[in-house]
């Protein structure tokens, strides 16, 4: 058992009876118990080992006198949203956010049900184990919203739940800006080899499913070393709800902060990650595989680069929609 162990041993024995205890450890919890046996029963103390150890990956159980247990679960598999799904550790607390703010968008997405598994466009299953949560959002039936695109569908989606047309734009690899608001006019892209321009193709709409032909185009001419260069750096210490972890290329990768939250005695930051992937699936919320306690919390507490599952990133590699 990594990062802790479990000690079992025979504390007495009378008359074919056994009197077992039994410690499950890990650094952020113990679990203690007191088995009694027959000596004919001595095998179900594998399998309450067994059920001990599964318990022991869902709950810390954070000690205070003897035979009082507080009892503690990082995941809500009833939560619907990633700031219920998710709960904070003890000790921090969700940092406030406006509830028009992109960052407040973010940590209210829909979940599916808990146990769900991401799936790719073409409806085959994901089983790489990095991921704790999916976010509940159409991904389309083509090979389009990987990387990138996951993040620059979040910033359109909100951006257009809050009627912010003007504000939806995004850069092509070649330098040419899609605006949404041109396209709202009626106005359609053309791409000829590399180069892209305008032409009036049909009538003033703001129909959804004219906003996703958009995002599709914009997906297919976008992509890492696109959005890196439209996002602004950000200082590490300075990371809000909705910056994006970015390293553009072919291939790249980025991930976005979901939510964030701050221990209010020690000062430390702690936040959560989403992102999609090659080839296109669903949104998932990113396991931290390096410290399976904090799961899936990442921290701020670290040195220069910040590892995810799919991922190494730089933490100078932090960039910002600039809100």
């Amino acid at each position: 058992m990594v990062g802790g162990g479990i000690d079992i041993w025979v504390a007495g024995k009378a008359k074919g009876i056994y009197s077992i205890c039994i410690i499950i450890y890990y650094p952020s919890f113990i679990y203690y118990g007191l088995l009694v046996l027959t000596e004919k029963k001595c095998k179900l103390k594998k399998i309450a080992i067994i059920l001990l150890a599964l318990l022991s990956k869902t709950a810390c159980i954070k000690t205070g006198e003897m035979g009082n247990p507080e009892l503690f679960s990082i995941i809500n598999q009833e939560g619907k949203t990633i700031q219920d799904r998710i709960n904070v550790p003890r000790g921090f607390e969700r940092v406030p956010l406006k509830e028009s703010s992109f960052g407040n968008y973010l940590r209210s997405l829909p979940l599916k049900p808990h146990g769900s598994k991401v799936k790719y466009y073409n409806g085959e299953i994901k089983y790489k184990d990095v991921y704790v949560a999916v976010i509940d959002m159409d991904i389309g039936n083509r090979d389009l919203q990987q990387c990138a695109d996951a993040v620059m569908r979040l910033r359109a989606e909100y951006l257009y739940q809050q009627k912010k047309f003007d504000q939806i734009h995004f850069n092509f690899t070649n330098g040419f800006k899609a605006d949404y608001k041109k396209w709202v006019e009626g106005y359609r892209i053309e791409v000829v080899g590399n180069r892209a321009s305008w032409v009036k193709k049909a009538t003033y709409s703001t129909d959804y499913d004219d906003f996703r032909k958009y995002l599709n185009l914009v997906f297919a001419y976008a992509g890492t070393l696109s959005l890196e260069q439209e996002l602004k750096p950000v200082k590490i210490e300075n990371m809000e709800v909705g910056d994006v972890f970015i390293k553009g290329g072919s291939p790249g990768h980025c991930v976005i902060v979901v939510d964030l939250a701050v221990n209010q005695n020690s000062g430390e930051k702690i936040f959560l990650l989403a992102q999609s992937y090659m080839p296109a699936q669903d949104i998932q919320l990113l396991k931290n595989l390096l410290n399976k306690d904090l799961s899936p919390w990442y921290s701020l507490n670290s040195e220069e680069i910040l590892q995810t599952p799919e991922w190494t990133f730089k933490i100078g590699e932090l960039r910002s929609f600039g809100d």
